[in-house]
């Protein structure tokens, strides 16, 4: 299944307190439990005003439509083509 990289605009995210992220991601968590199994949350980086998300859904639409549902940005959604690690170096 498809995995795809989520930037999401929010403005001075990076100083969220733990209470406000911990709200977000149940948020989010409500949202998946609603569209079902096939849309998946791997892991978010907070930076100081953007959110970058790894999901894992078999096409972009359910990615946006889980924005939508959750009323958080979807700045752009890119699906991964590879992933590389220094291992790939080898």
């Amino acid at each position: 299944m498809p995995k795809y990289v989520i930037e999401r605009e929010i403005p001075e995210v990076g100083k969220s307190t733990t209470e406000q992220l911990k709200a977000i991601s149940q948020a989010s968590c409500g949202v998946l439990s609603k569209m079902g199994t096939e849309i998946q949350w791997v892991n978010s980086y907070v930076t100081k005003d953007k959110i970058y998300c790894v999901y894992i859904a078999p096409n972009e639409e359910m990615v946006y439509e889980h924005a939508k549902q959750g009323g958080f940005p979807a700045n752009s959604v890119s699906e991964v083509s590879e992933i590389i690690d220094p291992t790939t170096a080898e």
